[in-house]
């Protein structure tokens, strides 16, 4: 016996020594488990070869996880499962990588009125264009429901386009829209506020920055965002993560370029001098006011719930849920014009970070009560990311 446990020690000691993986360990300070969390490395700090070499992930079992390098190269992404309060080790090494598949996804839609599109295996969302200005559209946010971890999107809208079939309704068992936006915003829009929500219209450009598998970004352009009698322009740069229940936005104001009404009478005097310090309020819209509101300021986060109901044949499709995180929130926290506002003050020329994003009673969160407490937990997250430690196995 004694022989036979020498030999297993000196097999494992010869197999640790031929074991040249880098090993990344990451934990969790929090007292809850941190679920398939997108994990973001600078790639520097990881000593590999990703411009010549191929690498295939390993997590603690074993088992072979996806990875993205971001479009410029300088971060490494892949999901993490850390339990509360522990540690888990992933090991990189080299090899032949499995083909990922995609779980966020990001699109202009052309053939859908300048629709632009995204989605991750949590949620879909859309943003409207100028093909649609003559039916007034927000610079809101479009919730679809989903039911899958599939990508949905391009199916809904072909079979909504070529074959007839209404995404309005859950025909394809994979998910809806049934979330109305008209002029408000929508599912977590962002606004500058005075005395009033200042909602915007439509966007006039875009630009895709990233596109999957793990991660999808891009940048919607404003050219006329209107406060009070000035005239800005916004620019919001939008992530969506795998895994993840909220979208991030940085959003910036850039102006003002001149008063409503300098661009009516260019013979009138100058309007006085625009502020630079502007309050930003994300919202959600509260449609008939029925559902159940949720606001932590201390977290920084507001929620909502309500029924879902489908557009067309008006059935009853369980709940909807919206959420908002924003952390530079000075706490105020306001329900007015049908909207539950986060408001937050902003240096006009500066990016403010904030997060939005919606789901489903039939995908991952059964009561209101599970969406809040996952909005509580999204926001401790960001305030205390996982701790990274990367060794190199010699």
């Amino acid at each position: 016996m004694k022989h036979i446990f020498f030999c297993t020690v000196a097999a494992l000691m010869l197999l640790s020594c031929g074991d040249d993986s880098i090993r990344i360990s990451l934990a969790n300070p929090l007292d809850f488990d941190r679920t398939s969390e997108l994990t973001e490395i600078e790639a520097s700090l990881i000593p590999a070869d990703f411009s010549s070499k191929s690498y295939i992930l390993l997590n603690d079992k074993g088992a072979e996880l996806p990875w993205q390098l971001s479009a410029n190269g300088a971060l490494f992404i892949f999901q993490a499962d850390v339990p509360a309060k522990a540690s888990v080790v992933y090991k990189l090494k080299e090899g032949v990588p499995a083909e990922v598949i995609p779980r966020t996804f990001a699109r202009f839609v052309p053939e859908r009125k300048d629709d632009f599109s995204w989605e991750n295996d949590m949620a879909a969302y859309r943003m409207y264009g100028p093909a649609l200005a003559a039916e007034n559209p927000s610079n809101g946010v479009d919730l679809w429901l989903k039911c899958t971890d599939e990508l949905i999107t391009a199916k809904l809208y072909a079979d909504e386009l070529e074959r007839g079939i209404s995404y309005h309704e859950n025909s394809s068992g994979l998910g809806l829209d049934c979330y109305d936006v008209k002029h408000t915003a929508g599912a977590g829009g962002i606004a500058p506020y005075t005395y009033k929500l200042w909602t915007g219209d439509h966007y006039d450009r875009f630009e895709i920055l990233e596109n999957g598998p793990l991660r999808s970004v891009f940048t919607l352009y404003y050219d006329s965002a209107l406060v009070d009698d000035e005239v800005y322009s916004e620019e919001i740069t939008i992530t969506t993560e795998a895994g993840s229940i909220l979208n991030k936005a940085v959003v910036t104001y850039s102006g003002p370029k001149g008063s409503v009404r300098q661009a009516e009478a260019p013979a009138a005097k100058p309007s006085k001098a625009a502020p630079q310090v502007l309050k930003l309020a994300a919202g959600i819209t509260l449609h008939d006011g029925s559902g159940e509101i949720f606001g932590d300021s201390e977290a920084s986060v507001i929620g909502y719930a309500e029924t879902a109901v489908s557009t067309i044949k008006k059935e009853p499709q369980g709940q909807n849920y919206v959420g908002v995180y924003m952390p530079s929130s000075s706490g105020e926290i306001n329900v007015e014009d049908n909207h539950q506002l986060i408001l937050s003050e902003y240096k006009v020329g500066e990016p403010l970070t904030y997060y939005f994003g919606g789901g489903w009673s039939k995908w991952k969160f059964p009561t209101a009560e599970d969406w809040f407490a996952a909005l509580r937990q999204f926001s401790l997250a960001r305030r205390q990311p996982l701790i990274i430690q990367i060794t190199k196995q010699d």
